[in-house]
């Protein structure tokens, strides 16, 4: 590829952010399945890198990728830029918020609608001249994605997210129910364990923010090391009703969503040797750390007036 005149602004970080990926990865569609992106995306942003800084970064071969001696210099200090630039904007929001009195929050209104709307009148009576914005999304995925590009500065989740280099705080412990159909064998049962339920398939809405999050909600390995029998994948939590109730396998999730979704055909069950599901106050570094602080205790004081239980 020919020499061309370098301009710094002609490298865009989602391009850097790719190539680094696939540095790491040394393979392209193994990078796009951890950026979740296609691999033809993928590949765009590499060439487009490469077309910015007029060398060739990557030789493709049957068995992946190998980097030239300039990917290699790139991928040694391309991650320092990225750290950077992600240090910076987390200093500039920080001031922003300070300066405006502002916390964006991301919320999921399956977890949070019995208390996200009395947080946040809390807090803002709490604090003078401060405005909180509640940001309504459909998913956990669609939290994680606001708090990582900076969109929100908080959200509330159940735990585990994942390993973004976000902060957590738990401000409620919920119990693990089945969720299974009313014509289910063990529908009248008043407690289940899992070894009850090891031949059931499990459903999986298609919503959470890692495999880590996903292994968690499946019990994935059970106790004796066994996989969660699969069940069907469907795209919102809300359908993960529909297919309990046709019989075509069983969910589970946090007790206290049984207040916000119509009970149908299935039942809801509690499982005594489950572990329980810990929802938290997750935040990045651009937040402004006394707003969060502040937010956590007026989170947990709410939480307790309703009588739910709490962690320490």
């Amino acid at each position: 590829m020919a020499t061309k005149v370098f301009d710094v602004t002609d490298i865009d970080l989602r391009h850097l952010r790719s190539f680094l990926v696939v540095a790491q990865k040394r393979s392209i569609t193994g990078a796009g399945a951890a950026l979740h992106l296609t691999q033809q995306a993928v590949s765009t942003h590499v060439r487009q890198l490469e077309r910015s800084l007029g060398v060739d970064l990557l030789v493709r071969t049957s068995r992946g990728v190998l980097l030239t001696a300039a990917g290699e210099e790139l991928a040694a200090g391309g991650a320092t830029v990225i750290d950077d630039v992600a240090r910076l904007a987390a200093r500039v929001r920080a001031v922003a918020n300070a300066e405006t009195g502002a916390l964006r929050l991301a919320c999921c209104p399956a977890a949070t609608t019995l208390f996200a709307v009395d947080a946040a009148d809390a807090l803002e009576a709490a604090v003078p001249g401060l405005q909180v914005t509640l940001h309504g999304v459909r998913s956990p995925r669609q939290e994680l994605e606001l708090l990582v590009n900076g969109s929100a500065d908080a959200a509330f989740m159940w735990l585990p997210v994942g390993d973004f280099g976000l902060h957590t705080a738990v401000v409620r412990t919920d119990p693990r129910a089945v969720v299974l159909s009313t014509r289910h064998p063990l529908a009248d049962r008043p407690t289940l364990t899992l070894a009850d339920l090891a031949g059931d398939p499990v459903v999986r809405p298609d919503v959470l923010a890692s495999p880590e999050a996903e292994r968690y909600w499946l019990v994935d390995p059970r106790p004796d090391g066994r996989p969660a029998p699969d069940g069907p994948v469907v795209p919102h939590v809300e359908d993960c009703l529909l297919e309990v109730g046709r019989g075509r396998g069983v969910w589970f999730a946090p007790q206290p969503l049984h207040a916000l979704m119509p009970a149908g055909n299935v039942r809801w069950i509690p499982v005594t040797d489950a572990k329980p599901f810990d929802l938290a106050v997750v935040w990045n570094d651009g937040a402004p750390q006394p707003l969060v602080t502040r937010l956590i205790a007026e989170v947990r004081a709410v939480i307790g007036r309703a009588g739910r239980p709490q962690s320490a």
